[in-house]
């Protein structure tokens, strides 16, 4: 598949000139409730679009991943997985180092090693991201409260101290970015959430500890958001989505000062 109808739509329903590009790569197949955050994340971004004059387009083609392709945008988003083959990685690793501008949503962090998506990317999940690899998660989805932790941050700006998130599984990692100079941490689940998630498997209730859930590392511009997994209806087999990763409005408005930020903030 290649660049998507969400282009077009996004371009024909702006007013605006695109000031900026972005390009949204994804898979949509690996989980229900990853593939329903990207089908609504592709009709969020495209209104945003219209409204704040940037461009939209988004593949499903990992091959597109390769210097030419993304010398036409200013801004990559990793909607759900990563990239595996090392002609992509290697092109991704450049547009980062000379400048260029990403923004990740949950799934394209995860590495478990043995698993589907193992740790053996260190410059990414380890550098860049500084996460290394997944640690655990809480189960079922369901909303936290939210604590800003850089409040003078472009990204959090006109936000509350704290706010309800939409419904979502949160991961944990099995590196303290706190420990990590590089790591500026934007939004952290807050204490009075606990006890998170609903099991049944008791290590999936999460009832203390500090788990960041958005950050940037200052050597990039970057921003890497854990919100990406919906509840979804797998109970009853009717696997419908019961909640929206854009239900929260202060989650929304951060996540596109996060988009705009990237493209502003920090341009050589």
């Amino acid at each position: 598949m290649g660049l998507s109808a969400w282009a077009g739509l996004a371009r024909a329903q702006g007013s605006k000139p695109a000031t900026f590009r972005v390009i949204a790569f994804f898979t949509g197949k690996n989980d229900l409730a990853h593939v329903d955050f990207v089908h609504e994340a592709n009709q969020w971004f495209p209104q945003q679009a219209a409204q704040h004059g940037f461009a939209y387009d988004t593949t499903s083609d990992w091959q597109n991943l390769n210097a030419s392709f993304l010398a036409r945008y200013q801004v990559v988003v990793f909607l759900d997985t990563r990239p595996d083959q090392p002609a992509q990685r290697a092109a991704f690793q450049d547009y980062m180092d000379h400048g260029g501008a990403w923004l990740g949503f949950h799934f394209a962090a995860f590495a478990l090693t043995p698993s589907a998506y193992p740790q053996n990317w260190d410059w990414y999940h380890t550098q860049f991201l500084g996460t290394g690899e997944y640690a655990g998660n809480t189960w079922r989805p369901t909303l936290a409260t939210l604590r800003v932790q850089d409040r003078r941050h472009p990204t959090t700006q006109k936000l509350p101290a704290t706010f309800a998130s939409a419904p979502n599984e949160w991961y944990k990692w099995t590196r303290d970015l706190r420990r990590n100079p590089d790591i500026d941490i934007l939004l952290a689940i807050d204490p009075s959430s606990f006890p998170l998630g609903t099991g049944p498997k008791p290590h999936e209730i999460w009832h203390e500890g500090y788990y960041p859930v958005a950050w940037t590392n200052r050597r990039y511009r970057m921003v890497y958001l854990n919100m990406g997994h919906n509840d979804m209806d797998y109970e009853h087999g009717t696997n419908r989505p019961l909640s929206s990763t854009f239900s929260s409005p202060a989650q929304s408005q951060f996540i596109l000062q996060s988009l705009l930020w990237l493209d502003n903030g920090r341009r050589p």
